[in-house]
């Protein structure tokens, strides 16, 4: 799948949790719902376009969820 894509669309589920009051919290359930809906291969590019780019182009929730549970992510 495009990285845009992958990018546009992780960066709406950001916007989702990003209302939460506790950001731990959030960031848990955006891998998890990562984990849940999307395929393996989907998040396996979206980990790899965050380690080889300085500027990855996710909302920060998103990137800090993706690099904090990455165990439960991948």
């Amino acid at each position: 799948m495009n990285i845009k894509q992958l990018i546009t669309m992780a960066n709406q589920i950001g916007d989702f949790f990003v209302a939460y009051p506790d950001q731990e919290q959030a960031q848990k359930e955006i891998a998890e719902h990562l984990k849940k809906f999307w395929a393996l291969q989907m998040r396996v590019q979206l980990k790899t376009h965050i380690d080889q780019t300085t500027n990855s182009g996710l909302h920060p929730l998103v990137e800090a969820a993706i690099n904090k549970y990455q165990q439960v992510f991948i």
